[in-house]
């Protein structure tokens, strides 16, 4: 049966104050209803100030990132959309008239962008409201009905996330992202499902959607109109409400927040900022430094990352570097729970612990030891170079040949039977004496030079 899959998507824009009021963003850190004040929360008499102005602008470049045509020299109003509901204190969702429309993104049509203020979060079982997220300011982002199964979707939502990440123009935490789906098949009545807080859910909601329109038709029934929601726990939707429609809402002008215009020179300046999409960098990272592919889109995973890499790649091998940046600081990067951009890390630094590492001065070890130790820096606040973290952690490579054969001699005199087993053919006894050794000296000897010494106490020994 033919199936037609739309999305509504609410991303929260990355800002530090709320939509209509100073507030503070950070609503998962602070204690229930404690980040609100008489606008966010609905208080008679709390009249809202002028939109976020970081706001409109970081969803003017989602959707400029979308392809979407702007409205230009005329006025975006904000309307007052009604319906009750108790993480929605006035009543009505201050939501504004679209920013631009008719876009394209992964072959998906765009039909409109705006923004709007987020409710606050209620939970459902144990009625409790908490309207600290109350007033965060979202873009919405109304595709066409484009999609025809759960996986378009799921490709669909995966590569816009990591578009909006790449921007920076989302907040970079989890659930900052929801989605409503429609969902018909044959041409029939939509169905919308509600507030599915992740794209798994997203897969699971939409393929039992999908096989209970499909059962209904093939039994004669008429699949209804209507809103349901996904429960996660027993993957089944339910139903929730008639479906409403535009005229339910009763959409009104609200007449306390002035219109919004969006100039020409404004929309030219944020469609520079997202000209070149993250895919279309890394096409050109593979042409203009000759590196894999694969090592290109870890390279885009962020805009930071591979604005790094491009300041530096010219002074060292390129290909070498990307394999460092994707490989190690990646790995660095993950292990502490990091994104680059939040890191502190500079190319400066980049630059001078890759050159230590490249000319021989430390060991591939020993670089690890210094990537750690100068994230761990940066956490705390302090200022440190990778030369200075090297020369005091005693990391730089010595060349001290008679320290490293007499390390390798007390490796081979306190581990026999580690000896015996190498000589009975056991090359996994060789790497445990090279740990050894590695350990003693702090990683400032190689790994190679280490088993080409430990090798020729053992036969001389023989």
């Amino acid at each position: 049966m033919n199936v037609m899959i739309g999305l509504e998507i609410h991303v929260q824009l990355n800002t530090d104050s709320k939509l209509f009021c100073r507030c503070q963003t950070d609503y998962g850190r602070a204690e229930p209803n404690s980040n609100i004040c008489p606008v966010c929360s609905g208080q008679p008499g709390g009249k809202p100030m002028a939109p976020n102005g970081n706001a409109i602008r970081n969803a003017l470049r989602i959707a400029a990132m979308l392809g979407a045509k702007p409205e230009l020299e005329r006025p975006v109003f904000v309307q007052r959309k009604h319906y009750f509901y108790p993480d929605l204190p006035s009543g009505y969702q201050r939501t504004s008239r679209p920013l631009a429309k008719d876009g394209r993104f992964n072959g998906i049509g765009i039909w409109e962008v705006h923004f709007e203020e987020d409710p606050g979060r209620y939970e459902l079982k144990e009625g409790f409201v908490d309207y600290n997220r109350s007033g965060i300011p979202l873009a919405e982002i109304v595709t066409a009905p484009d999609m025809r199964s759960p996986q378009d979707a799921r490709d669909f939502l995966g590569k816009l996330e990591h578009y909006l990440r790449y921007f920076d123009a989302i907040k970079d935490e989890v659930g900052t992202m929801r989605v409503d789906s429609n969902v018909s098949i044959e041409g029939g009545p939509r169905v919308e499902v509600k507030n599915i807080n992740s794209f798994s859910n997203v897969f699971d909601a939409l393929s039992f959607e999908i096989k209970r329109q499909q059962t209904q038709v093939q039994q004669g029934m008429a699949v209804v109109q209507e809103t349901r929601h996904f429960d996660e726990n027993s993957g089944v939707t339910k139903r929730m409400r008639k479906k409403e429609t535009a005229d339910d809402y009763r959409y009104v002008p609200d007449p306390d927040v002035l219109p919004v215009f969006i100039t020409k020179d404004e929309w030219l300046s944020v469609g520079k900022e997202v000209a070149e999409l993250p895919d279309m960098r890394a096409e050109r990272l593979v042409r203009q430094y000759r590196i894999g592919k694969d090592d290109a889109s870890v390279l885009v995973i962020e805009k930071e990352f591979a604005d790094a890499y491009e300041s530096i790649a010219g002074q060292f091998d390129p290909q070498k570097f990307a394999n460092w940046m994707r490989g190690p600081l990646r790995r660095k990067l993950n292990l502490s729970n990091l994104s680059f951009r939040k890191s502190g890390l500079t190319p400066k630094q980049l630059s001078e612990l890759y050159g230590l590492f490249s000319s021989g001065s430390i060991t591939d070890n020993a670089a690890d030891q210094v990537l750690m130790k100068l994230i761990e820096a940066l956490k705390q606040g302090r200022a440190a170079t990778p030369t200075d973290i090297a020369k005091s952690s005693g990391l730089l490579k010595s060349a001290d040949s008679s320290a490293l054969k007499d390390a390798c001699a007390r490796a081979v005199k306190a581990n026999e039977k580690a000896v015996q087993d190498y000589k009975a053919g056991n090359q996994k006894s060789l790497f445990f004496l090279v740990g050894k050794v590695m350990q003693e000296t702090k990683g400032t000897f190689d790994a190679k030079e280490i088993a080409g010494m430990l090798k020729g106490i053992i036969i001389g020994s023989t």
